[in-house]
């Protein structure tokens, strides 16, 4: 039997965001996935190719910006929404989207329903 929800990775390197997030969307018809830095959601996405990636921007050993660039090489069809709490990251989306990545982003902390309509409208 195959899972019909739609997968959606889930990467914070806060464990109680992540898994808040994971419970949330489990209960909206989603299939999450969890990762605690960058270099595992990145493991997760090739081993999972989930069809979303909701990432933190500011991630131990590799940081949001860099791990979206490399997902959405692997997956190209990946929808990829980024999440931070902190100014500093402004600087690392516009470098991002100098060199032809854009992406969604979120204000963090994250309303629930706001992703969720987010969402449902792709």
């Amino acid at each position: 039997m195959t899972d019909s929800r739609r997968s959606i990775l889930v990467i914070d390197d806060e464990h109680i965001i992540a898994d808040t997030l994971a419970l949330i969307l489990a209960n909206a018809g989603f299939q999450p996935h969890i990762a605690y830095n960058g270099v595992s959601g990145l493991e997760i996405a090739r081993a999972k190719k989930p069809e979303i990636v909701l990432s933190d921007v500011i991630l131990p050993g590799m940081n949001g910006v860099e791990l979206a660039t490399q997902i959405r090489q692997i997956l190209p069809g990946s929808r990829i929404i980024l999440f931070s709490g902190q100014a500093v990251t402004a600087d690392m989306l516009e470098s991002a989207k100098e060199s032809g990545e854009e992406f969604e982003v979120l204000a963090k902390p994250v309303d629930p329903e706001e992703l969720l309509s987010k969402l449902r409208d792709s």
